[in-house]
C-alpha cells in the first residue's frame, strides 16, 4: 500500500483534513459559486452529474442545492470518506449511489460507464493525488463520460509557479487552519496549527500540477473553452465543456 493509500484509508488522517483543512480553506463558498456557475453555461438540465473523488460529497451537496432531482454519482477509492458522504446525502431522494473505485487506473470506469453520459463532472481536491500522466489519461476519460455540451469543473489544489505563492498559499492556510481551530480550542496557537498542519500525513500524497498546464492537458483531451475564472495562490477552479 502507497503513502496515498494508507493516509486516506486512516480515519484519523481523513477527519483532520475534513474538519480542520477542507472546513477552513478560504474562500470555499466561492469556490463552490464559481463550480455551479460554470455547470449552469453547460448542458442544462442537469439530471445525472459524477463526482470523482467525491470526499465528504460536499460538491455533491451544492449541486443537489442547484438541481435537486438530479441523479448523484459519486466515486471515491477512500471507505471513511465514502461514509462521509453516505453521512451528509444519505438521506436525499433520489439516494446518491456511492462508488468505490480508484482513479489511479481506467479500470474505475467500469463501475460508472453504465450511468454514463453524465450532465455535469464535478471534482474537488481528489485529482493532484495521481501522477501527471494519469491526470491526462483521467481528462480523456472524463470528457467521454460527458454528453455533448457537459462541463467538467474542477476545484484543486495546483502547483505553485514561484515560491512566494507557495509560502503565501502555506500562510493563508495555516491562518485559516488556527483561526478555525480556536473556535473549539481558544487556547490553540499558531505555532500548534502550523506543526499539525504541516506534519499530516496526506501531505506526502500530494502530485501538484500548474494550473496552465492542467488547462492545456484538458484542451489536449478535446474539452473546448477550457478556463480558470477562480484562483487564490495554490487553489484554483477550472475546467471545460464537451463539445456540442
Amino acid at each position: 500500500m502507497g503513502r496515498r493509500d494508507a493516509a486516506w484509508q486512516d480515519d484519523e488522517t481523513v477527519r483532520y483534513y475534513l474538519d480542520s483543512v477542507r472546513a477552513a480553506i478560504p474562500f470555499a463558498a466561492e469556490q463552490v459559486a464559481v463550480m455551479l456557475r460554470l455547470v449552469g453555461q453547460g448542458r442544462l438540465p442537469v439530471s445525472r452529474f459524477l463526482d470523482v473523488g467525491c470526499g465528504d460529497g460536499f460538491l455533491s451537496a451544492a449541486m443537489l442545492r442547484a438541481y435537486p432531482g438530479a441523479e448523484a454519482v459519486l466515486v471515491d477509492f477512500s471507505e471513511p470518506m465514502l461514509d462521509a458522504a453516505k453521512a451528509r446525502l444519505g438521506e436525499r431522494v433520489p439516494a446518491p449511489v456511492l462508488v468505490t473505485a480508484d482513479l489511479a487506473t481506467p479500470s474505475w470506469l467500469d463501475a460508472v460507464a453504465e450511468r454514463a453520459p453524465f450532465d455535469a463532472i464535478v471534482s474537488g481536491f481528489a485529482i493532484h493525488h495521481l501522477e501527471d500522466g494519469r491526470k491526462r489519461g483521467l481528462y480523456g476519460e472524463l470528457l467521454a463520460l460527458l454528453a455533448p455540451g457537459g462541463a467538467f469543473v474542477h476545484d484543486e489544489h495546483v502547483a505553485p509557479e514561484a515560491a512566494w505563492i507557495a509560502r503565501a498559499f502555506d500562510d493563508g492556510m495555516i491562518d485559516a487552519v488556527w483561526d478555525h481551530g480556536r473556535r473549539d480550542r481558544p487556547a490553540l496557537t499558531r505555532e500548534e496549527s502550523a506543526a499539525a498542519y504541516a506534519n499530516r500525513a496526506d501531505r506526502e500524497a500530494n502530485r501538484l500540477a500548474p494550473l496552465e498546464a492542467q488547462c492545456d492537458w484538458l484542451r489536449a483531451a478535446g474539452f473546448v473553452d477550457a478556463s480558470a475564472p477562480f484562483r487564490w495562490y495554490a487553489l484554483a477552479v477550472f475546467g471545460g465543456y464537451r463539445p456540442r
